[in-house]
């Protein structure tokens, strides 16, 4: 069995809906997670701050325009006038329910509730369009399966014992339609994943249920190389490995965050992701698999900041690293790359929002530097460092333009340089023009 994710902006249009039933209806057998329609989410956020607020008038103006926008969905999503009929009287029911907070204390526990409206919205409408197909589904919730513990972990246990003994009772279904991003907590009450959404629910079931294969479908491809922050050769990456989509989720690329897959990761469970638009096309598939020998992109982040801390007392002294990453640490501050020498530390950071209290305390450790508007560029793919001539073919790549900083080993699938955002651009269509 395959799991089928579709996230928000690949059902927010009645188009859209009609390409993801058509792609449900050749893929028979599968379970099918669905996001909130785009734009629903920021409607349930704006009526519970209406509700926080004790403005039931201001929460109601949102629930009606919500309502109006879905009426016209349904009437262009369904053919049938009793489908039709049936998918107004679903969504009249949970916006009264919704209504009915209006009346009531509202808290986090209430929100939470709200929020969950919208991937309920999303899957009993899309359990519709298929019933409108006469293709046999059954709906089950996400809140009757997917939990989490007091920790905000999942309870893997819980989540395969419930879920496989639902499709067990239901087995008669060709396709199964439940929600992402939501769950219930170790106390039962509604819940949702605060990191990971759909993504994570994705990867839960797939783990789950030990899938095929789990397919994220969105508008968009997933990984093309041509544009000036990513470069493969202008072609769609359509193999990685899960370490290797982990460093290009650095980038800001359209791959999914490594924690998101990680137990797809270690269920060893291949990953796909695709274009609703092209669903013919091979689309990038994320596994345990490595194409050995082979760079497969070169991604770039601009907005990088480089410190230097240079202290003479560090010269074989113990204790002087943990004391610079404990000011990072103090100060909320991701490290995102770190060389040492000797004498000195380099580390980059790329969120500069306490720069100057960084640096401040670092002065008591050494001689501080700032290096500000710098580029980080990674060549990622199969870089082992047993495989010979890799890093050397991209240093050759950059020997003409200035690199502040040099990090090779601390993953076998990336070796990361920083130069100046001036130089981005030529550093790029070097390294691309070099490796591919």
């Amino acid at each position: 069995m395959k799991v089928l994710k579709f996230g928000s902006t690949a059902i927010d249009t009645p188009e859209r809906l009609n390409i993801v039933a058509n792609i449900v209806s050749e893929n028979r057998k599968c379970i099918v997670i669905l996001s909130a329609i785009a734009g629903t989410t920021a409607l349930l956020d704006e009526i519970s701050d209406y509700l926080y607020k004790k403005n039931p008038e201001g929460a109601n103006e949102t629930i009606n325009t919500l309502e109006k926008e879905y009426l016209t969905k349904i009437e262009q999503s369904f053919r049938s006038s009793e489908i039709k009929a049936e998918a107004t009287s679903f969504l009249k029911e949970r916006l009264n329910y919704i209504r009915s907070f209006t009346k009531d204390l509202f808290t986090l526990f209430e929100e939470k509730i709200v929020l969950a409206q919208g991937e309920i919205l999303s899957s009993g409408l899309f359990s519709l369009i298929l019933k409108e197909r006469n293709i046999e589904t059954q709906e089950i919730s996400a809140l009757d399966f997917i939990r989490i513990d007091k920790k905000n972990e999942p309870d893997l246990n819980f989540i395969s014992d419930q879920l496989n003994k639902l499709l067990k009772e239901k087995s008669s279904a060709e396709v199964y339609v439940t929600q992402g991003y939501i769950c219930t907590n170790a106390y039962g009450e509604v819940d949702n994943f605060h990191f990971g959404g759909s993504d994570y629910t994705a990867s839960l079931v797939g783990a789950a249920i030990q899938a095929q294969e789990i397919q994220i479908w969105t508008s968009f491809d997933a990984l093309y190389g041509n544009n000036s922050q990513l470069l493969a050769n202008t072609q769609t990456v359509h193999q990685l490995n899960f370490d290797e989509a982990a460093e290009l989720a650095y980038f800001g690329t359209k791959i999914l965050h490594p924690i998101c897959i990680l137990p797809a990761k270690m269920a060893n469970i291949p990953v796909k992701l695709l274009n609703i638009y092209h669903p013919e096309a091979k689309g990038t598939l994320i596994s345990n698999e490595t194409e050995a020998g082979k760079i497969k992109a070169i991604a770039a982040k601009d907005g990088i900041t480089v410190i230097n801390i240079k202290s003479s007392r560090m010269l074989l002294a113990h204790g002087f690293l943990r004391k610079v990453c404990e000011v990072f640490e103090k100060h909320l501050t991701s490290i995102d790359m770190l060389t040492t020498s000797e004498v000195g530390v380099s580390i980059t950071i790329d969120n500069p929002k306490f720069l100057t209290e960084i640096t401040d305390d670092l002065k008591k450790l050494g001689i501080v530097t700032v290096d500000k508007s710098m580029t980080i560029i990674s060549a990622v793919g199969d870089l082992e460092w047993k495989n010979a001539g890799l890093e050397s073919k991209v240093l050759d790549a950059v020997k003409d333009i200035p690199v502040r900083m040099i990090s090779f080993g601390g993953s076998s699938c990336n070796i990361s340089l920083i130069v100046k955002e001036e130089d981005k651009e030529r550093a790029l269509s070097s390294l691309s023009n070099h490796i591919f």
